[in-house]
């Protein structure tokens, strides 16, 4: 059974001017995107800026994250590491702290094989009772979770259920698709494929163009769900700027400069991430404006 179906956010974290998290604001993005129908909220993963957060405060994110949800919607935590052992005791712990899922990114870095991949994930999920999610974004980890891996997974771990597929390759979502079909949910990785990949049968997306745009963002799944096709692509077409726009610098530093813009103090990605280059912030209020989410 799916963990959920539509749109899940990727959720950034906020932070305050002496760089420690802002809770209070991490609520009100909680509030604003249930509000928009958002369909899960991921937290600590990419774009929440996981590698800098120590291990005591990305604990407390999610602790803080399950009990603003209250059960709404499932809530998603981000536990994956290049460390096998570091995974594990991370997952442990988001089970204990009420998480409904783990996200589990492929190892970076290190670049495992495939067999090493397999080892990987099946030591995380096999210590856990919950829901598991791989990710798959060779650009930043250098390694490519294979369609025949993805399966093999999905065949012999049980709480491993979805993949959430960044690869921007859409020929090897459609082998993931036919070989796994019935065997592991799969989710747009990038917010510029969520109908190619909606209709070679995935069943939503895990999503940065939601921090801004929840309700269009969801829409846009929902339209898939529906075989309204029309409908979906019409709202894919409109946004390509503005997913554009997000992703002219690396993420998350985009997405918290147009959180920014739409009054919501996030504050500045940490080190080694910087603040968005003012040419490019005009690009991405143009691409906001246009949009209608500014």
């Amino acid at each position: 059974m799916a963990i959920f179906r539509g749109a899940g956010v990727a959720m950034v974290t906020p932070m305050k001017d002496n760089g420690e998290i802002n809770y209070e604001v991490l609520g009100q993005l909680i509030e604003d995107q249930i509000a928009g129908h958002t369909d899960a909220i991921i937290i600590c993963g990419t774009t929440g800026e996981a590698p800098t957060l120590e291990d005591d405060e990305h604990l407390e994110a999610i602790r803080y994250t399950v009990d603003k949800t209250a059960g709404r919607i499932p809530v998603i935590a981000g536990t994956g590491s290049n460390n096998t052992a570091h995974a594990i005791m991370m997952s442990k712990e988001a089970q204990k702290q009420g998480a409904d899922g783990c996200l589990l990114v492929a190892p970076y870095y290190n670049k495992a094989t495939q067999n090493g991949l397999v080892k990987h994930f099946a030591a995380i999920a096999g210590a856990v009772d919950i829901p598991c999610i791989l990710y798959n974004v060779p650009s930043r980890t250098g390694s490519n979770i294979l369609p025949e891996t993805a399966l093999r997974l999905a065949n012999e771990v049980d709480n491993i259920v979805a993949i959430k597929e960044a690869s921007g390759n859409i020929s090897q979502v459609g082998k993931l698709a036919a070989l796994c079909e019935g065997k592991l949910d799969i989710y747009s990785g990038n917010d510029d494929q969520i109908v190619p990949i909606c209709a070679l049968g995935g069943i939503g997306v895990i999503s940065v163009l939601s921090n801004v745009a929840p309700r269009e963002t969801h829409n846009m799944v929902e339209y898939c769900m529906m075989n309204r096709y029309d409908k979906a692509r019409e709202l894919q077409h409109k946004a390509l700027d503005l997913v554009n726009a997000l992703f002219c610098e690396v993420n998350p530093i985009p997405v918290k400069a147009a959180l920014r813009m739409q009054g919501f103090e996030v504050g500045n990605p940490r080190l080694p991430l910087t603040e968005m280059e003012p040419a490019h912030q005009e690009v991405l209020r143009k691409a906001m404006v246009e949009f209608g989410c500014l």
